[in-house]
């Protein structure tokens, strides 16, 4: 073999190694973005999260001076039903804010405005402070985020009078349970293998197809899984994750 083929030999050798350092750099530069805009949406959703306690703090004065005023007045019928409708909202706020993870915590007050704003009632049970997972916060805000929107998606073609959205993030001896229901429409069963596959997205299953291939991707990184059960009354995802050590 002469040195000339050699040169060419190692030049293409060279070439693919340069190729494939490029695809890696590629990717991980691609996964660094889309990192940095899960940790932005985080720190937008803290920031309302901190606002909306302020502004909670604030109603909560205002509430205090009303229920004296009718407590006064001896107008105690009044006084329950008020008492009533604040206690409501502050239990929303309170279990939204369970777990130790702020950037979750601030994903659910986030949503719960979104929701009350497309009079939706969403309604959170926190049952664990999720301290052993391992998940990094940005993923599990962003599959749970894409769950939650597509809820909200499907919600839209509902005609029911009532519609709801449910968060229940409880927890076994050796798993982490997310628990997200709504009363939309049913998902047709020939439907549902489909929904987690890349480039799914019928007209009529948009608002449950979009962005689920993205948490089906971030579960298998991630060593998740996600189970589905939908019906006339309504369709639950259940999200679960090994406990980390």
């Amino acid at each position: 073999m002469g040195n000339s083929e050699i040169y060419l030999i190692i030049t293409a050798v060279l070439a693919v190694i340069l190729a494939i350092s490029a695809a890696l750099l590629a990717r991980s530069s691609q996964k660094q973005a889309k990192r940095n805009d899960s940790l932005m949406e985080s720190l937008e959703n803290l920031s309302l999260l901190n606002d909306k306690l302020r502004m909670d703090r604030h109603d909560y004065l205002n509430h205090l001076q009303v229920i004296y005023g009718l407590m006064e007045l001896e107008e105690y019928d009044e006084m329950n039903s008020y008492l009533r409708k604040v206690y409501k909202e502050l239990l929303k706020t309170g279990k939204a804010i369970k777990t130790s993870k702020p950037a979750l915590n601030a994903l659910l007050a986030a949503k719960m405005a979104e929701a009350e704003r497309a009079k939706v009632d969403l309604v959170a049970e926190v049952k664990s402070d999720l301290k052993h997972l391992s998940i990094e916060d940005w993923e599990l805000c962003k599959i749970l985020s894409n769950i939650l929107d597509n809820a909200m998606r499907a919600l839209e073609e509902s005609d029911r009078e009532q519609r709801s959205i449910g968060v229940n993030i409880t927890e076994t001896p050796d798993r982490y349970l997310f628990e997200i229901s709504n009363n939309g429409p049913a998902i047709p069963k020939e439907m549902q293998e489909n929904i987690f596959k890349k480039g799914f997205s019928t007209k009529k299953e948009e608002g449950h197809g979009m962005g689920l291939a993205i948490v089906a991707d971030s579960l298998y990184a991630n060593k998740g899984r996600i189970k589905l059960r939908s019906n006339e009354e309504e369709t639950v995802f259940t999200v679960e994750f090994e406990k980390g050590v």
